[in-house]
């Protein structure tokens, strides 16, 4: 039996990053994530400060966070009770649905108000996702409420840029 080699347009070793930008809900939360272009994949790599602590309030829960990429790379900040808006929805863009889109990640968990992850997807490349925004939210991603999995309220966001 001959190998079956992975058909990819990507370049391996491709990067994209974004940084992010605080709400007034987390307005010390600073940190970026990486994206590098692997042969069958896309490497991950966030690292957050100033995530908001744990706890119930009014019936919400804030942390752990709920991570995506989201359809539009602009982050607006608005009046700040709704911050975020402009970046959209997940970014689906094979129309899956919640916790199968293409940019539905693990949730971030705060330790101290800092997390650091790394983790591999092959649901797309680097290009695709050139010009879309990342999104923290304020609760944990549920994976299963349509179209996006109740997170709550957006915290920060980045705009995914090559490098």
């Amino acid at each position: 039996m001959e190998p079956i080699y992975y058909q990819s347009r990507a370049v391996h070793g491709e990067r994209a990053t974004a940084f992010f930008r605080s709400s007034p809900l987390a307005p010390e939360l600073s940190g970026t994530v990486d994206f590098i272009q692997q042969p069958y994949g896309v490497e991950v790599i966030v690292q957050v400060e100033g995530l908001p602590d744990f706890e119930v309030k009014n019936g919400s829960q804030i942390g752990p966070h709920g991570f995506h990429i989201h359809e539009k790379g602009v982050c607006e900040v608005g009046n700040g009770e709704k911050p975020f808006e402009t970046a959209g929805e997940h970014w689906n863009p094979t129309k899956q649905p919640h916790g199968n889109h293409a940019g539905d990640f693990p949730v971030l968990f705060s330790n101290e108000g800092r997390a650091r992850m790394i983790f591999f997807t092959d649901r797309f490349e680097v290009n695709d996702i050139i010009g879309k925004a990342v999104i923290i939210h304020q609760g944990p991603d549920d994976y299963q409420t349509q179209p996006s999995g109740d997170s709550g309220l957006r915290i920060a966001c980045g705009v995914i840029e090559r490098l």
